[in-house]
């Protein structure tokens, strides 16, 4: 699959700009601060309803514009696909799709499939661990599109359990709320072990893939490594229903805390091994041994809104632990075990997703930057914005764009 055009109506700085684009690899190159990257933004957010530089919709509208319009032409070997994103300020987004009737804005998820590397990326080892929730679950949709639901169910549920917590904590908690709360922790149970399934599942596809990735961008002194850390486990542990040493370190396969105490009799339960109905009934053991605590504290501490993907070099945590380069090694590493595991899903009837790298050669030294071009270069195309040509490594060949303010210097291309 590749992107043949873009066109943007009152996206971020550009009132109108159409881009035509064609398979292999194209650099955008122009100063800093001219737009390159909302181009790049504009079709990552087409792809995940979601922008890699903001957390809401607002900044991406031209100021004063009512709505922005993202348009597309996808094409995939004989198949082209049209989409069409509008958003809106104060209104839910609308798509279309081959110019249909107005739909929700994601039913367009799954179409349009982007990995995009960008400097923000650092976030995933060195920020807070919703970054690294975050980064699961925009994977997880882009794979199976159906998730965007599981997940919009988990925040809603999550949203209307909280309100009652905090209700009880200001003192307006009575007997008949308790049987309320007892109604939402089926609620959340359930869209909570939806979501804990599909990202054990997730992390599990990518782990061979971050350590293959890895080694490839690095001398392999170190193996990468990723731990799904539950707090459903954590809440079992404390409750004494298992065990769990004091000091754990990446499990086999990097998904659940696996592990037991040296003089434990039973082992630490493996998430991984259980089905989305006992998963369901151990959040409602769960929730029933944290309910004094939330009642306390007035939010829901057990559940996958409070999980950690733990990112782990060698016998080490990546935060605060990896040097700058090695940091950067570790980010690309997940970008690019995310580009495996879709090509994985490219061999039994999926797509290749498009490659954006946006901005991310400067941030490198040489030998890093021709390893990623390296393995990045063979797919089906690539998209790479920079501030200066120069920082393009050789085996990145193809189309050279030259962006402008406003748009695109057509004169300038080559």
């Amino acid at each position: 699959m590749y992107l043949e055009k873009l066109s943007l109506t009152d996206f971020r700085s550009y009132a109108q700009v159409d881009l035509s684009l064609e398979p292999g690899v194209t650099v955008l190159v122009g100063s800093n601060g001219i737009g390159k990257t909302n181009l790049m933004e504009a079709i990552g957010y087409l792809a995940t309803l979601n922008s890699h530089r903001v957390s809401t919709d607002a900044p991406l509208l031209r100021f004063g514009a009512e709505r922005a319009m993202i348009r597309a032409k996808l094409v995939r070997g004989e198949q082209s696909t049209v989409l069409e994103l509008e958003i809106n300020a104060g209104r839910a987004n609308r798509g279309r799709i081959n110019r249909s009737n107005p739909v929700r804005a994601r039913d367009l998820l799954g179409i349009c499939q982007t990995v995009l590397f960008a400097p923000e990326d650092l976030a995933l080892v060195k920020g807070d661990p919703s970054s690294r929730r975050r980064f699961l679950d925009e994977l997880l949709v882009s794979l199976m599109p159906r998730h965007a639901a599981t997940r919009s169910d988990y925040d809603r549920v999550l949203k209307q359990r909280n309100a009652l917590l905090k209700s009880a904590r200001a003192g307006k908690f009575s007997t008949g709320h308790e049987a309320t709360l007892d109604v939402w922790d089926q609620h959340m149970a359930r869209a909570g072990a939806e979501l804990l399934h599909a990202r054990l599942e997730l992390v599990d596809r990518l782990q061979p893939h971050l350590k293959n990735a890895y080694a490839q961008l690095t001398d392999g002194s170190k193996e990468a490594t990723a731990v799904y850390r539950s707090t459903l486990q954590d809440s079992l542990d404390d409750d004494g229903a298992t065990s769990r040493p004091a000091e754990s370190g990446p499990a086999d396969g990097a998904g659940a805390v696996t592990g037991s105490d040296a003089g434990a009799a039973a082992p630490v339960e493996d998430l991984r091994l259980l089905s989305v109905e006992q998963l369901t009934d151990r959040y409602i053991q769960a929730f029933a041994a944290a309910r004094r605590k939330e009642l306390e504290r007035g939010i829901s501490l057990v559940g996958p809104h409070r999980d950690e993907l733990e990112l782990v070099l060698g016998s080490a945590p990546a935060k605060g632990y990896a040097s700058h380069g090695e940091t950067w090694s570790m980010c690309l590493s997940l970008r690019l075990a995310s580009y495996y595991v879709m090509l994985d899903d490219a061999r039994t009837g999926g797509s290749p997703p498009i490659l954006i790298l946006d901005d991310v050669f400067a941030e490198l030294d040489v030998q890093r930057r021709r390893k990623l071009a390296a393995i990045v270069s063979g797919a089906e195309q690539v998209l790479v914005t920079a501030a200066v040509e120069d920082d393009i490594p050789s085996e990145l060949t193809g189309r050279r764009v030259k962006v402008i303010p406003g748009g695109i210097d057509e004169q300038g291309n080559r």
